[in-house]
Order: structure tokens, then sequence, then C-alpha cells
């Protein structure tokens, strides 16, 4: 039985007897020879690749993404009888961390901080003496109100972060009850909590239901001190009403991962937003865990076991 994998990270998984691996050029078709493949790895694989994998792999069984979103996967036309699951939590801590990194940037005012040294300027106004929590401004996560819209793996590895920090965490998810250990609210109650929500983390995957749902609504019901962190996907946020409420004031400031599209070109208007700090989707790009996952999954294929994370379909 063979396994491709792709040539887009070094990948060395355990493999269950009788099993071979093979690398691939993930940005082209699947060579003939590798028509025979029970299973299929996608890491940075073009549209080619895996329409080719979808019509060429008759004996196919397995498509194991290490990515957490598959909607790329599940439109290249793969049967049912092919089995997709996805990287979900492989790449929860290196996610979080980027978020946090957004946050604290903000909040400790680091982009201006920069622009002051280009200057050579010692500023008195981002140091020196300062109250903990000034009128307006959110300057320390100590008490602030954490609220994560859409609290899975990544939010619920973020959360612990944020608190040893010293802020106070609650997740928002399609039903309320506790996760981890941290009070979680429904959808249906977000826009009645977000007046007293200091930072919004958004990690929502882009659904018909999500698609700009981080809107002027939401936007503007949120504290003018407010700050906005982006770590799910750029179809989730209304760019224009983002870029509205930070030239308007009516939001402190915004850090995102992720915009629609990307890369976002380089005439948006969006780059010249204030307060906005901007990454190029680099918050995940390094699956933890890839090797020990596909291993895990290939040995249910095998066994007949329940496999981690399938796609719904």
């Amino acid at each position: 039985m063979k396994i491709l994998l792709p040539d887009t990270m070094p990948l060395d998984p355990t493999l269950p007897e009788g099993w071979e691996a093979v690398v691939v050029d993930a940005r082209e078709e699947i060579p003939a020879a590798h028509h025979d493949a029970a299973a299929l790895v996608v890491w940075g694989s073009s549209r080619r690749h895996l329409e080719s994998a979808a019509q060429h792999l008759g004996g196919l069984r397995l498509v194991q993404s290490l990515a957490a979103g598959v909607e790329g996967i599940l439109a290249a036309g793969f049967g049912e009888d092919v089995v997709v699951t996805t990287g979900a939590g492989l790449h929860s801590r290196t996610v979080s961390e980027h978020a946090l990194a957004l946050l604290l940037a903000l909040v400790r005012r680091l982009p201006e901080s920069r622009e002051a040294q280009e200057r050579h300027e010692w500023s008195g106004e981002l140091g020196g003496l300062q109250p903990l929590h000034p009128e307006g401004r959110l300057t320390t996560l100590l008490d602030a109100r954490v609220l994560i819209w859409g609290f899975g793996s990544i939010g619920q590895t973020l959360a612990p972060m944020l608190q040893g920090l010293g802020a106070h965490v609650r997740g928002a998810a399609r039903t309320a009850g506790t996760r981890a250990g941290v009070e979680v609210i429904a959808e249906a109650d977000v826009l009645a909590a977000l007046p007293e929500t200091d930072v919004l983390v958004n990690i929502l995957p882009a659904t018909e239901q999500t698609a700009g749902i981080v809107g002027s609504e939401v936007l503007a019901a949120l504290p003018d001190h407010a700050i906005l962190v982006n770590v799910g996907r750029g179809a989730t946020v209304d760019q224009a009403a983002l870029r509205a409420a930070l030239e308007a004031g009516t939001l402190g400031a915004a850090g995102i991962d992720v915009t629609d599209p990307e890369p976002l070109p380089a005439e948006d208007p969006l780059w010249d937003a204030p307060r906005l700090l901007i990454t190029p989707h680099g918050a995940g790009g390094r699956p933890v865990g890839a090797d020990e996952r596909i291993a895990r999954n290939l040995r249910a294929l095998v066994d007949g076991g329940e496999m981690l994370h399938p796609a719904a379909r």
C-alpha cells in the first residue's frame, strides 16, 4: 500500500507494515506511476494537484490534510468513499502564539515605538510614568475582558495564555457551556456581550454563515478602545467596515493575519488604515505533530478504528 507525502515539508510518519511512502510534487499532477496510492497527505497543494488526485487515484481511501480548513480539498471532487481528515489542532500553539503577539504589539503600542525609533525620537508619550488603565485606551491585559469568538482548539490553547497575563477570558461558540475551564457563551449572545469586551479575538472558520460576520454592527457594539484580532479567516471580516471604524476612531486598534483576498492587493486602502497591524497569513504555516497525526489516522484506516478530525461531507 502506498501513501503520497507532499514535498512542501519534511515528513517521516511511522507507517503500518506493508505500507510505503512516496514524496510527490504538491504543485503538479500526480504521476501515473503513483495512481495506485491509497492515502494522500495534503499541505500547500495546488488545485491542479488535488483535482488530479481526485480524478486518477481510483483506490484512494484517505486524504489527510495538515491544514485545519479543507474547503479546497472538498471542492476537488473526491468521492464519498474517500475519508478526508483535517489538521485541526496541529496549528493551535503557533496560531495562539501569533494572536498573542499581535495583541501585545497593539496593547504595548510597538508599531508607534518602531515609528518613533525610525525618527530617532525618545517618545515621552509612549514611555515614562503612565496610568495603568487610562481612559479611552487599552494599555495592559491586566483585567482586560477578552472574548474569543470561535472557541475550538486554538481558542482553548490561547485562553490560558491570556489568563496568565491577567485577562478575563470568555469564549463564544454555537452553544453555551464550559470548555477547558472557560465560560463559553452562545453565538446568539455575542452582540450583547460586545459592549463589555475590550478584546475580540476572531478565530471563526469561513462558511456561508460567517461571511462578513464581523461587520459594522459588531464593530459598533464594541467600546471605542477595543482591539480586534483576526487569526481565523479573512472572509469573516467586512474589511470596508473595519477600515471605516479605525478611521472614525470607533475601534481602538486591530491586528489581522488574514485578509480577503490574499494576498491583499497593494492598492487596497486597508493597508493605510490607522492603528492596524497586518501580517501576511503567518500565524500557522508550520504544523506541529504532523507525523503523529498521519500515523494515527493511517493506523485507524488499516484497523478500522475511529479517525481524528474527519471533515463533514
